[in-house]
């Protein structure tokens, strides 16, 4: 957790706060009022009341762990980002697209190293775990609808800057970027609310749903019996839905325990919201 929250804190230090792009949700808020004021400690006062307050809704609306493991990891953040050495990357004007999509890229990969770790760090994901849970969604999906605010916000700040549309439009290019690259990302590392349909073909339907549950003791499956084109012998297809986090084990029982079985997966969307994922916390 403590790794988490000084990558993330890397990834805003020497990537994002020299681009000068627009975070989601109330690091938007804060990093926007921060640009316009030129303070640094702007950001970190505002970072600091917003991620009580969702820790707080984290608690109540999530779990106890969670909050707790959040708490942890923006601490590390809030810490971490007045006593990294300054160091110039790169010169933000003519480098700003590298440090936009390596901000998305790191501060993605902090993200899922969190996430994972049954933490956050904070901000939208909080709010993005709780929908996930709720609505079964990508966690990263939600960042792309709390940057709405943020970034509307940010670029009225820019405009008011500069007086001129140019650096606003500019920005508004730039934070599209970093927001999109670092959902992507989030959603590529952390796959818990990805859904996949594992179909197994077998004669021994008994010892494929056994490998099933045995690899995931929380699932179930589906059996349909059927007849081989060519062979024309009896044959059964076994059918469950596992996250992707849980495919790598179901895969590898069924290797094992089912070795002269056929099968295949394919990620799948629009599942029912009564399916059970276990909470995040």
């Amino acid at each position: 957790m403590a790794a988490a929250g000084l990558l993330y804190a890397i990834a805003l230090k020497y990537l994002v706060f020299p681009a000068k792009v627009i975070l989601t949700g109330f690091e938007g808020i804060a990093a926007a009022l921060s640009y316009f004021f030129k303070s640094p400690s702007l950001f970190l006062i505002i970072y600091g009341i917003s991620q009580a307050i969702l820790i707080v809704f984290a608690y109540k609306k999530i779990s106890r762990t969670f909050a707790i493991r959040t708490a942890l990891t923006v601490g590390m953040v809030i810490v971490a980002l007045p006593l990294l050495p300054e160091l110039k990357v790169a010169e933000s004007q003519q480098e700003r697209l590298i440090l936009v999509l390596f901000g998305g890229i790191i501060s993605g990969l902090a993200k899922a190293m969190a996430l994972r770790l049954r933490s956050s760090t904070g901000d939208e994901d909080v709010l993005g775990a709780w929908f996930a849970m709720k609505y079964l969604k990508p966690v990263g999906s939600i960042a792309v609808i709390s940057a709405a605010i943020s970034c509307v916000f940010g670029l009225v700040m820019e405009y008011f800057t500069y007086k001129q549309i140019e650096p606003v439009i500019n920005t508004l290019m730039y934070t599209s970027i970093f927001i999109f690259t670092g959902a992507e990302t989030l959603n590529n590392f952390f796959r818990k609310f990805k859904l996949v349909m594992i179909t197994a073909f077998g004669k021994q339907p008994d010892a494929i749903g056994k490998a099933i549950t045995t690899a995931a003791p929380h699932r179930t499956y589906t059996i349909q019996p059927g007849t081989g084109g060519y062979s024309s012998e009896p044959v059964h297809l076994v059918r469950t839905i596992v996250t992707h986090e849980e495919l790598p084990e179901v895969l590898d029982a069924l290797e094992r325990d089912c070795p002269e079985a056929f099968h295949f997966h394919h990620d799948i969307e629009g599942i029912s919201r009564s399916y059970y994922i276990k909470p995040i916390g």
